[in-house]
């Protein structure tokens, strides 16, 4: 419906329309009518169940990174024991030995984001007063955008090796573990929960090094798998414990005591399981040897830039750093489960 207004041109005498609409008027009214004018409101808390960080970051050692890269030694094996071997106690003959260490390192690596804040979208939220926590909420977004790509590339980071990297990414655990060699592969029909117990098994019996896992990572998916397996052929309901605060997971007994089964969202798998086709992986890992090396502080740091012409307020988080799994060739064990 199209207003008019009274408004005698010059040249001659009648009515002109304006361009304004009833809907114009109260676009933001829900409903208007006698003795009533509702306009909208909303709650002032944003629904929010996010994801933003996962067990496994929190769980690995956090060390300060010695430089770029972040250096340390590792050593390979004791002085050969076939060496240190009897002799005639009058006729002593010493065989010289060495202990086998090589030199390691890891690249650090830099995630960044940023979140700008206009200055007329800033006092306009303050004069209407309803989301007064907005742009504190938004800064720690950015932040756990940043702990969310920080967490998925822990395991899934596309660099290729430590010593010549190839991509801007971290050198994923799970691509650091595959390269170590210790894999292993449960058919179809093959149970998961023997093949999980035979791996840790061969792990801590290990005669050249002291190995004692401490965790068993994989996607919900596969722990669902192992629990009903327990149901269904052992009869047993596994216990659970708490592993973070408010996190309880079930327990797997195996050689090496009672191990959690946690659930990562970022560890992938391919086809549907029950098909045939799909492979589930799963990471037994010694958790003391998984290490982020950081640089500057280990949580993102936010850093405040100068307001531009445009008088807009822009602040950037940064995290430097880099994961690296120590033993990976006999410390920790890639699980494919087919199914």
């Amino acid at each position: 419906m199209v207003l008019f207004k009274q408004r005698m041109a010059p040249w001659r005498g009648r009515k002109e329309p304006m361009n304004a609409t009833f809907a114009d008027i109260h676009a933001a009214a829900d409903f208007m009518g006698p003795g009533a004018l509702e306009v909208p409101l909303y709650q002032t808390e944003i629904f929010d169940i996010c994801r933003r960080s996962s067990p496994f970051g929190q769980r690995i050692k956090q060390v300060p990174a010695t430089g770029h890269p972040s250096r340390f030694f590792e050593e390979t094996a004791i002085p050969n024991p076939g060496a240190a071997g009897f002799v005639n106690p009058r006729s002593i003959v010493a065989p010289v030995v060495n202990p086998t260490r090589v030199e390691r390192s890891v690249p650090l690596k830099a995630i960044v984001s940023q979140i700008n804040y206009n200055l007329f979208d800033i006092e306009l939220g303050n004069q209407q007063q309803q989301f007064a926590y907005l742009q504190a909420k938004d800064m720690v977004d950015t932040v756990s955008g940043v702990m969310v790509t920080h967490d998925v590339a822990l395991w899934n980071g596309n660099d290729t090796s430590l010593s010549t990297p190839t991509t801007t990414q971290y050198y994923g655990v799970t691509q650091q573990i595959a390269a170590g060699g210790n894999t292993v592969s449960i058919g179809a029909s093959a149970s998961i929960v023997d093949g999980l117990k035979s791996a840790v098994a061969q792990m801590v019996a290990n005669n050249g090094y002291y190995v004692r896992p401490t965790a068993i990572y994989a996607n919900p998916v596969l722990l669902d798998l192992i629990d009903r397996e327990m149901k269904t052929e052992y009869n047993v309901v596994l216990n659970t414990d708490q592993i973070t605060g408010g996190f309880r997971v079930k327990m797997l007994s195996t050689q090496a005591g009672d191990l959690p089964l946690i659930p990562d969202w970022s560890l992938s798998y391919t086809g549907t399981p029950g098909s045939g086709s799909a492979v589930l992986p799963a990471y037994i890992v010694t958790e003391d040897l998984i290490e982020y090396h950081w640089l500057g502080d280990p949580t993102p740091r936010i850093f405040q830039l100068g307001l531009p012409g445009s008088l807009t307020h822009q602040y950037v988080a940064v995290k430097f750093g880099a994961p690296v799994v120590k033993g990976a060739g006999y410390a920790h064990y890639q699980v494919l489960v087919d199914r």
